[in-house]
């Protein structure tokens, strides 16, 4: 196994979430763009827009390579001339505020010096949160990571916890999920090889997974309080992706494909000024639930 071969696979996984998607939406076809990165890789963007269900998303793959910039250096921790990195990168966005918003990524990177390591993780972020939802999202995130190691799942539950959290308003961007990178043979007991099958099995856990909550929530009615709402929660996704998502600062740092870098940025968000739920309201109870260390497979 070798970083061409798990680009390949890498393309199969974004070509089989693609169809998964047109087919749970039922109307929105993805559009393709394939580029060419100067320094050497490129990729392909698929975004769908205007769907039955989903408003805007993306669902990306690259595999770049070339001479190691200094900034990439500094900001990874390692000295090389030379480095290879692919993957695959996802966020949905739909029309109806009681879908969630999902965000999946799983990537390779590796260079020169015979470093490598595999990273990525899975993430939701609902307007409104329901609770046996977010214990369903987690029962399948678990069971993926089960398969190859028990001790994964709590690991990088907490990772996501503390990784998708906005310092400046103190609370999480959704319910979590589960986070990882720099896993290589070096910092787990496990192959390069199981390494790569268990970050397929998080890539193919997605599309089961979210086209079911799709399924379940697409036709539950709602109204402009609750699209309101959803444009209010769209604003805290931007903010954490601007401000502190590293796979954004990364390509915004390292001269990546801007339009495939902010294609994670919803069609519309808003922000007013100092909104507070009223008490007890769908929305109150959602934002108490928005912090750290939330057990979602055992809810009270």
């Amino acid at each position: 196994m070798d970083k061409k071969e798990i680009s390949a696979t890498f393309i199969a996984l974004q070509n089989d979430v693609i169809a998964a998607l047109e087919q749970a939406d039922g109307k929105g076809v993805f559009q393709k763009d394939v580029w060419e990165r100067p320094e050497g890789g490129g990729g392909i963007t698929a975004i769908i827009q205007d769907g039955n269900i989903l408003e805007k998303g993306g669902v990306n793959f690259s595999a770049v390579e070339g001479p190691m910039h200094e900034n990439i250096g500094k900001m990874l921790g390692i000295s090389a001339s030379h480095f290879y990195a692919t993957g695959v990168s996802i966020v949905i966005h739909p029309i109806n505020p009681f879908v969630p918003i999902i965000h999946m990524n799983i990537r390779y990177f590796e260079v020169n010096t015979g470093e490598y390591w595999f990273g990525g993780g899975i993430d939701l972020t609902p307007h409104y949160i329901f609770p046996e939802q977010a214990t369903y999202f987690h029962q399948q995130l678990k069971e993926t990571c089960d398969k190859t190691d028990t001790a994964f799942y709590p690991k990088f539950k907490t990772w996501a916890d503390n990784y998708f959290f906005i310092p400046h308003r103190n609370e999480t961007r959704g319910i979590g999920g589960i986070f990882f990178d720099r896993l290589s043979h070096l910092s787990t007991p496990h192959s390069k090889q199981q390494l790569f099958e268990y970050v397929m099995n998080v890539g193919k856990t997605f599309a089961p997974t979210y086209t079911h909550l799709m399924k379940i929530n697409a036709e539950i009615p709602f109204n402009e309080n609750n699209k309101r709402w959803q444009l209010l929660r769209r604003g805290r996704y931007v903010e954490f992706n601007l401000v502190y998502d590293k796979g954004t600062r990364f390509g915004l740092e390292t001269g990546g494909r801007i339009e495939s870098i902010l294609m994670s940025l919803p069609a519309q968000a808003s922000w007013e000024y100092d909104v507070v739920p009223q008490k007890n309201s769908p929305e109150a109870i959602t934002s108490e639930l928005l912090v750290k260390g939330v057990n979602w497979l055992n809810l009270p």
